[in-house]
């Protein structure tokens, strides 16, 4: 371990460890340089920066207000779900973490009753949908299955059913366009935000209508500061959101340069396929014994590989990283 910090000591730390998974991204210089001795009450310097973090996060969210707390994208979804989902909820199936939220939803319906009945429909079927309901539960970009549910189909069904739209939007906030259309978003740190782990996000731009009983999911506990927050997480993002766009563009180089490569084996479309992952129908190994590739929870994939190794160096990218990756027929 070097005793000086270098934006070439974290490149080098990068190379060392090629990665090809969901999140965390490459380790970005500002994540660790921007971390220093802080406290969420009385600390007017931190006070600043949590303020101006939040509200980046809610512009890229397109909503209004933003809380965070520690944890992972799903637990911010938890406390999303107890707090504004309530009445006859609409979830739309695109993969494993879609009949996640189906779990949830229906584990809310059953401790505390705000919602009262929990439907599902495939994300290719929406057109199919009839009725009315009050919330509709969707994974913009789901990971497990490297699928963009177009996100104008999905504001399309909820006007067209006279809901509000809520969205697992872990694998999209910072990379795909159009989260404004929802009313509540939640999502992670450490994906197409570009952060270090551990801090869970929820942007709204409606209020919460559930009054949970339980501390750790009222989302009164994170509004109002009520537990020890992501500090470290928070101080992490703030110059890397402060030059979000630069970071992205490695993650579209590293994207067009996988398809191009792997062009034969693309499962999908250009208009359902993600920024973040790409799914093909042909495994991949790497030539270089220390890459960590991505494996999907579970997926009708042969591979799903991620795009964010390669965010350190923003659009200095080349994509040179998918030289390590081959088909592994």
């Amino acid at each position: 371990m070097t005793d000086t910090l270098t934006v070439e000591t974290i490149e080098s730390f990068n190379a060392d460890k090629p990665l090809f998974t969901a999140g965390p991204a490459s380790l970005v210089y500002g994540n660790v340089a921007a971390l220093r001795p802080c406290f969420g009450r009385g600390d007017q310097a931190f006070l600043d920066s949590y303020a101006h973090v939040l509200g980046m996060i809610s512009d890229l969210a397109g909503q209004s207000k933003t809380v965070a707390m520690q944890g992972s994208g799903t637990s911010a979804i938890e406390v999303m779900i107890a707090n504004f989902l309530y009445g006859d909820v609409l979830v739309v199936n695109s993969g494993y973490y879609a009949q996640r939220l189906q779990a949830i939803a229906n584990s809310r319906m059953r401790r505390d009753g705000f919602i009262r009945k929990v439907d599902v429909v495939d994300w290719q079927q929406l057109d199919a949908v009839s009725g009315t309901y009050d919330w509709v539960l969707a994974v913009y970009a789901e990971t497990s299955e490297a699928i963009l549910v177009p996100i104008d189909g999905l504001a399309a069904l909820s006007k067209r059913v006279g809901a509000k739209l809520a969205l697992d939007a872990t694998a999209s906030i910072g990379l795909e366009a159009g989260h404004d259309v929802a009313q509540v978003a939640a999502f992670s740190s450490c994906k197409g935000l570009f952060g270090l782990t551990g801090a869970g996000f929820i942007s709204y731009s409606c209020e919460a209508s559930n009054e949970v009983d339980d501390m750790i999911a009222a989302l009164s506990t994170y509004a109002d500061k009520k537990t020890t927050g992501p500090y470290h997480a928070i101080l992490s993002l703030e110059p890397v959101l402060m030059n979000h766009a630069e970071h992205r563009d490695a993650v579209v180089i590293n994207k067009r340069v996988f398809c191009e490569r792997f062009a034969d084996h693309l499962m999908y479309p250009a208009d359902q396929q993600p920024l973040l992952c790409t799914a093909l129908d042909v495994a991949v190994r790497s030539t270089d014994p220390r890459a960590v590739l991505y494996a999907p929870r579970q997926s009708k994939a042969a591979s799903v590989t991620c795009h964010i190794g390669e965010v350190h160096l923003g659009a200095r990218a080349t994509g040179a990283i998918v030289d390590l990756l081959e088909a592994d027929t």
